[in-house]
């Protein structure tokens, strides 16, 4: 097949237009154009009166060589590259021992599916509930009918962090061997709409998010895997430098010597159980700071102008980044177009917001984090300082927020203007369970509350009304990523313990669902190979 790059249309084009163009490009009759399908749609919103949509397109034609001898000096008329996928290897047929995989979120979910489509009947050990009863416990925290289930929450349970967010699939990941491919393929075989393959930036939302998560568990099941909730990992027994298994808070031993840690970036119990074993830990970066809420229709409006609305643009997002005076970078971090901002603490005491958005996403509020990159030599000590940190700060979000969950906030004007918060103006916050008016400045860092002032207004340079008086600011936006790396070879393996395969968001290889995934299918390919090694 070919592939057809740049083909630009007027944003309300009728169908038969696309054909119409891949004609006129290759100069080919109708009837040689045997079939074509749509890989990428992309708004070009460069100029707001002239929004159009660029197609990549692969199709099928009987004059495929001809025309890329013809065309083999323009960059967009090029073979289809293959993007299927091939499983590495299979377990042989009496193979008894079995993978353990530690968690249930992407990353997990996909190691476990590969490892099940290669026959190794994978063990999945969830600390939380099945996704429908987190969800259930989740909702109830929201709306203050139950408090925090520290098992059962936005980053415990089957689905991980990721099913209480906006289902972003895409990624800025390397991936020459086309493995985010596999991760959007086996998702719309799990019930994911079709689009996520060739709309720009796809999403898929919460509420879609728990069915397709439930589709994923029994594909795994009825290719001989099993998972287990309610089974955290308490320990995991290491001699001389090989790991064993892993023991239960139960007090249940099971024996395996290859072992998935995909337990995401909020398993701070586990990171210390991992320290104190000796496992090689270092300290990474990340971020810290608000989310912030503005109106979706202005949002809307300045990226789209007059077409703002248009069905096939949606609600609008931005990515934004100001490198401030003191050094410090401030960025957009996981925007949420028509979302809410969530209660996203897994231990008590602490308050924690993050994103989340359903696939609609027709809430009446634009959220995105504002964020400060630090460093370890802003938390120097152990490996767990950036940890340490973490809570310092969510304590006292909790404290700001009058120590009931509810999330201190303050309008922008307020904030830049150094005074506290008495009333909402036209933006109206939607964190749950509730938020309470007060003066930030105390919630963060100094250099972090520096950083952020300066960079409001120059991102008000990009999108007018972005330091909008009105807009919202609440606290504290603490787990971008994790602040650990548990540190692998080439084998994707533990530098320092045999069998232990750090994978995901919580050992610092992933950020964000599709990076998850792929790094999933990395390791599984990587224990499926080992183990197939182990028995020859």
């Amino acid at each position: 097949m070919l592939r057809l790059t740049e083909i630009k249309l007027p944003l309300d084009h009728p169908p038969e237009a696309i054909e119409t163009a891949i004609l006129k490009k290759l100069q080919i009759a109708p009837e040689e154009l045997i079939s074509y399908n749509i890989f990428k749609r992309s708004p070009d919103a460069r100029k707001k009166g002239e929004i159009a949509l660029v197609y990549i397109v692969d199709l099928e034609t009987p004059q495929e060589q001809a025309l890329l001898h013809r065309f083999k000096k323009d960059p967009h008329v090029v073979p289809t590259p293959d993007m299927s996928y091939h499983l590495v290897t299979q377990a042989p047929s009496h193979f008894t021992s079995r993978p353990i995989v530690i968690g249930t979120g992407p990353c997990g979910m996909f190691a476990g599916l590969l490892l099940a489509q290669m026959g190794f009947r994978p063990l999945i050990l969830e600390r939380g509930k099945t996704v429908r009863e987190r969800t259930a416990d989740t909702f109830a925290f929201w709306k203050k009918r139950e408090g925090l289930n520290p098992e059962s929450n936005v980053q415990f349970g089957e689905g991980g962090a990721g099913t209480f967010s906006d289902g972003k699939l895409y990624s800025q990941v390397r991936d020459t061997n086309h493995y985010g491919r596999k991760v959007l393929n086996e998702l719309v075989n799990s019930g994911a709409s079709p689009e996520i393959l060739y709309v720009n930036r796809p999403h898929i939302g919460t509420f879609k998010l728990v069915g397709i998560v439930q589709s994923l568990r029994a594909r795994i099941e009825a290719m001989g895997g099993e998972i287990r909730f309610q089974s955290r990992v308490e320990d995991i027994q290491i001699e001389q430098g090989q790991v064993q298994g892993v023991t239960l808070t139960n007090g249940e031993f099971i024996a395996s010597q290859h072992v998935v840690l995909a337990v995401g970036h909020s398993a701070r119990d586990t990171f210390q159980m991992l320290f104190d074993r000796g496992v090689y830990i270092e300290p990474k970066p990340f971020s810290i700071g608000f989310r912030i809420e503005h109106p979706q229709t202005m949002i809307d409006r300045c990226r789209y102008g007059e077409q703002a609305g248009h069905k096939l643009l949606g609600a609008a997002d931005y990515k934004l980044v100001h490198h401030c005076k003191n050094g410090r970078s401030v960025y957009s971090f996981c925007m949420c177009p028509g979302g809410l901002v969530v209660a996203a603490t897994s231990e008590l005491g602490r308050v924690v917001t993050n994103g989340m958005s359903q696939y609609s996403r027709n809430e009446r509020n634009a959220n995105s984090g504002i964020v400060v990159g630090i460093t370890p030599d802003d938390y120097p000590g152990d490996p767990l300082a950036g940890v340490a940190l973490q809570r310092c700060l969510e304590a006292r979000a909790f404290e700001l927020g009058g120590s009931t969950y509810d999330a201190p906030c303050q309008l922008v004007g307020d904030f830049l203007a150094g005074r506290p918060s008495q009333s909402f103006g036209s933006v109206i916050p939607s964190y749950a369970p509730g938020v309470h008016l007060c003066d930030l400045s105390t919630s963060l860092p100094d250099y972090a509350i520096e950083a952020i002032r300066e960079a409001l207004p120059a991102f008000d340079k990009q999108i007018k009304g972005f330091a909008m008086a009105d807009a919202v600011l609440t606290g504290v936006e603490t787990r971008t990523s994790s602040p650990i790396r548990i540190k692998r070879n080439e084998e994707y393996q533990s530098i320092n313990t045999k069998g232990l395969y750090p994978a995901g968001e919580g050992a610092g290889y992933a950020g964000g669902i599709l990076s998850a995934g792929i790094d999933g299918i990395k390791v599984a390919e990587a224990v499926a190979l080992a183990m197939v090694r182990s028995a020859e």
